[in-house]
């Protein structure tokens, strides 16, 4: 039940960040479903081999290139999901990603809050 509820929240969140920023895309609550499910795929299956492989980067730059393979994994899933899931571009995927963590964060505190009764 806890799946399936922040993989909704997770559509939520990328529903807010289509609505706050113009270079992220999202025509339905279908295409954030399917969006969310392949941006938690990739962030479970491939970003922690990207993590691995760049580690020498991400050292030398203090942990900023983890913003870098955010933005990828953000801008491979618009990629795979096609026309519902649009993002225009790295940059716009470096803040799209940005935003949707911000967002997913504060969602899921919030959800925690409540179901902890706090």
């Amino acid at each position: 039940m806890k799946l399936i509820l922040k993989w909704l929240l997770s559509a939520v969140a990328l529903l807010c960040v289509a609505y706050l920023y113009s270079g992220v895309e999202i025509r339905s609550f279908g295409a954030a479903l399917i969006a969310a499910l392949l941006i938690g795929l990739c962030n479970a299956i491939v970003r922690p081999v990207l993590v691995v492989l760049t580690l020498p980067v991400t050292i030398l730059t203090l942990g900023l290139f983890i913003f870098v393979i955010n933005a990828l994994m953000f801008w491979a899933a618009s990629g795979i999901a096609g026309s519902g899931f649009v993002v225009h571009g790295f940059w716009a995927a470096l803040i799209g990603s940005l935003l949707y963590s911000v967002i997913s964060l504060v969602i899921e505190s919030l959800t925690g809050r409540l179901l902890l009764g706090k």
